[in-house]
C-alpha cells in the first residue's frame, strides 16, 4: 500500500491534523499535512490544476 502525502509538499501524511478534500473544480482529492495547512502553503491539484491556498 502506498503512503498518502501532501498535495503541497509531498511530505508523508501520519500526522496528526492531516486533513483530506475534494478539489473544489473537480473533486480530485487533495491532501494537506499540518505544516502547509498552518501556513497557508497553496496546492495545485494533480488532476484539473486548480490552485489553492
Amino acid at each position: 500500500m502506498a503512503m498518502e502525502k501532501c498535495t503541497s509538499c509531498n511530505a508523508p501524511l501520519a500526522e496528526d491534523g492531516a486533513t483530506r478534500f475534494p478539489c473544489p473544480k473537480c473533486g480530485n482529492e487533495i491532501r494537506r499535512c499540518p505544516q502547509c495547512r498552518e501556513q497557508s502553503i497553496g496546492y495545485t491539484c494533480a488532476k484539473c490544476g486548480f490552485q489553492g491556498p
